[in-house]
């Protein structure tokens, strides 16, 4: 499954912890830690565990048994 997770108004990233929570892989942000030491995530195709990681619109993310999402903009024109 293929996806893109919109960066919300203003925002220039999103943080590899907030993605997980997005796409409901963890339910809380202090899960990010342990989800990260137990599975490999791959950004742009190589493995990162750092919660913490800045996302940019054109990056990619491959989360195990979740999918792989592509980090856009926000359309202009999209409701807030």
């Amino acid at each position: 499954m293929k996806e893109k997770i919109y960066l919300r108004q203003g925002s220039e990233y999103m943080t590899l912890g907030q993605v997980l929570k997005e796409v409901n892989v963890i339910s809380s942000g202090g899960a990010a830690k342990w989800y990260l030491a137990e599975n490999t995530v791959l950004i742009d195709g190589e493995p990162d565990d750092r919660r913490g990681r800045k996302l940019y619109p054109g990056m990619m993310v491959e989360i195990p048994e979740a999918g792989t999402f592509f980090m856009a903009k926000e359309p202009d024109d999209a409701p807030e």
